[in-house]
């Protein structure tokens, strides 16, 4: 079997996520390059260790840059710590009147609490970046590179996260409203209350592109091993919950050859677990990656992937 629906023009995001270890990042990779031959694609890494680069073998950075070798494709490594620097920067006057004029704090302890990280702030600076992507409508393909699964769960949770923080902040201004409106008689909305709204219409934003399966798809990575079938179990299973649905599964590291002692044990001992996958995952288009001799690393070795996701012939030698 190969990925399939990929290609549909509706889809624009299609995000990888896995067991650590599982190949996500190469499978992420391999299919941005399949997809940046028909469609300008832009490949973003949410992984901390952000393996795009060494996979690629290319500097990329948190700043997009062009893919050497291909025509259409572009990418981006998010560092969270440096997308809530420039949040921060693009709206401190918004954050700062939101604290002065809802809490007791004075101007000092406002300025120490705005260079402060919020917890779980680096899945939404991280997912609030690549929907301002999307919306720049400059790619008809965003596909993302997650980090191990539960990196991957808190950032398709993002939303409810952000959503709460709004919450907060929105009972806090009302509270200041009140008192405006008790005093003067009257209340006129300022930039923190179109800061809030813009935020919450960035959360609907999120939630339209997460649940809406034509317009995205998360995509599992997993091997024929025990511990990463039943992570790759539980995030589906997560992801459901959050009310999205995952279509196809990639099977990586599959012994096919005979052709020794080693490779016919190794045959032997994933047999039960393909059989497994095939069994707990049978709604799924399975698409199963050979292990490969090399490490899939350079463009050479991630079109030889290609090839094998797309169930399509790709010049190993071309970029």
């Amino acid at each position: 079997m190969a990925l399939a629906g990929l290609e549909n023009l509706d889809l624009k995001l299609i995000i990888f996520g896995g067991k650590g270890g599982v190949g996500k990042t190469s499978c992420a990779i391999a299919t941005a390059k399949a997809l940046s031959e028909n469609f300008k694609t832009l490949l973003i890494s949410t992984d901390p260790a952000h393996s795009v680069s060494d996979c690629l073998e290319q500097q990329i950075g948190f700043k997009v840059v062009k893919i050497e070798g291909t025509s259409n494709l572009s990418a981006i490594e998010v560092v969270a710590d440096e997308a809530l620097s420039v949040f921060k920067t693009a709206h401190q006057k918004e954050l700062k009147k939101l604290l002065e004029t809802s809490t007791n704090l004075d101007n000092d302890d406002i300025d120490d609490m705005l260079t402060l990280t919020i917890p779980g702030i680096d899945e939404v600076m991280s997912f609030k970046t690549i929907i301002d992507f999307i919306e720049e409508g400059e790619y008809d393909k965003y596909v993302v590179d997650t980090a191990p699964t539960g990196h991957a769960l808190r950032l398709i949770s993002s939303p409810k996260l952000l959503d709460e923080w709004i919450k907060v902040a929105a009972r806090m201004r009302w509270k200041y409203r009140f008192m405006v409106t008790s005093f003067s008689g009257s209340y006129h909305q300022d930039e923190v209350d179109t800061f809030l709204l813009n935020l919450k219409k960035t959360v609907k934003r999120i939630e339209n592109i997460l649940k809406n399966n034509t317009k995205s798809e998360f995509i599992p990575v997993c091997i024929p091993e025990a511990m990463a079938i039943m992570e790759t179990n539980r995030l589906l299973a997560d992801l459901s919950t959050s009310g999205i649905v995952a279509r196809q599964i990639i099977v990586n590291n599959v012994m096919v050859s005979e052709g020794c002692d080693f490779c016919i044990a190794r045959r032997a001992s994933q047999t039960p677990y393909l059989n497994q996958i095939s069994e707990m995952f049978s709604d799924f288009n399975r698409v199963e990656v050979p292990l490969f001799a090399e490490e899939v690393k350079g463009h050479k070795a991630l079109n030889r992937l290609t090839s094998v996701l797309f169930g399509r012939n790709v010049d190993a030698d071309k970029g």
